[in-house]
Parts: structure tokens; sequence; C-alpha cells
């Protein structure tokens, strides 16, 4: 091919480049504007959680200084708040600071916000492990046995930090009962775990010896 042919080839193909162009024009005017929205959309987005966030931390630091300040009923209801707007972050904390405190005797509410924050808020899996063993733990005393490993079911059936937690609350829950072989089975699975909490696992082994030693 000689450079003359070359060139009038290269031409050609910028002709057809520019006809393309021309042809469909409205559509790639249409495509640049979809693409021009998303972005502004998404950044949009990113600023919008980020004002949020910045809401709810402004939101809980203003309930613990309401509470440290004798105004608890605020407190509650900036806590509430947060627990409702499922934030990865501080719904948990403001739940945690609830019962912490003492500050709900409502048990169907309190049930209600484990709830939330297990079922409908973005938390990372040990996060939400914690939470279904707080839930555990402070349903125990009322519970029926039906109940309480229902509630610990997805702990006591995976490999988790909590798992060992919650075998240790079932086990106590069980001697409660007077129910003690029961009780027995569950401190023993404690022992038998390679990964149990190094903590729990003394203690089991020293309500096993002290209780159930013939």
């Amino acid at each position: 091919m000689t450079e003359e042919t070359q060139l009038i080839s290269s031409d050609q193909k910028k002709i057809a480049i520019k006809d393309i162009l021309i042809k469909n024009k409205k559509s790639i005017i249409f495509i640049i504007v979809i693409l021009l929205i998303g972005l502004f959309g998404y950044f949009f987005y990113i600023d919008h959680k980020k004002n949020i966030k910045i809401q709810i931390s402004e939101q809980y630091n203003s309930a613990i200084i309401g509470y440290e300040s004798n105004n608890q009923n605020s407190s509650i209801e900036k806590m509430r708040y947060i627990i409702e707007k499922r934030d990865s972050t501080y719904s948990p904390l403001a739940l945690y600071f609830l019962l912490d405190n003492k500050l709900l005797d409502n048990k169907s509410e309190i049930n209600l916000y484990f709830d939330l924050l297990i079922n409908e808020t973005k938390l990372d899996n040990e996060v939400k492990n914690l939470i279904i063993y707080k839930k555990g733990l402070y349903n125990s005393e009322n519970a029926s046995e039906e109940e309480l490993l229902s509630i610990y079911k997805p702990l006591i059936n995976n490999e988790n930090l909590w798992k060992s937690h919650a075998l240790y609350v079932i086990a106590e829950y069980f001697f409660s009962k007077n129910e003690k072989q029961k009780s027995k089975e569950f401190f023993e699975k404690i022992i038998e775990m390679e990964n149990s909490n190094p903590q729990i696992k003394i203690e089991a082994q020293k309500r096993l010896q002290r209780d159930f030693s013939a």
C-alpha cells in the first residue's frame, strides 16, 4: 500500500467516524448526560451519607452529655432516634447505652430494637453476632428453652467469636432450671471447642469441677 493510498484510507476513516457521530449525535449527548447525572447522583449520595453520619454522631454525643446532666428523658429519645436510623456504628452504641444504664423497662421495645439491628441494619458479622449474644443474655432469665436456643442458633451453629459465650449462657440457663445434665453438656461443648474464648473456657472448667464432679 502506497503512502498516498494510506492517506486516502485514513481520511475515509475520519469521514466515516464523523458521519457516525453526526448520525448518532442525540444518542451520544443522551449517554453523556446520563453519565453526568449518574456521577452527580453518586457524589451527592456519598456527601448525603457523610452528613447523616455527622448528624447522628452529634446526636449521640448530645445524648451522652444530656444523660450526664440528668436530662434522661431527652437522652432516651435521642438514643431511640439513633437506633431507628439503622447506622452501623452509632445504632448499636445507642442500644448498648440504653441497656447498660437501664434506661428502658419495656422488654418488648428493647427486643424490637435488637431485631431492628440484627435484621435491618448493615453490620459487620462479628458486630451482628455480639448483638445476638447480648439479646440472648438480656432474655435469658425469662425466656423458654426454645426461645433462648432460637436466639442463639446463628451463634452455636457457626464458628464465630461469640459462640463460646453463647454456649456458656445456655449452660447457666439450664443450671438455673435445675436441668444439670443439659447444663453439663453445654459446659463440655465449650471445653471441646478448639477456638473457645480462653477466659470462658477456664470458667467452664471451674463450673464442671465445682458443680458436676462426683
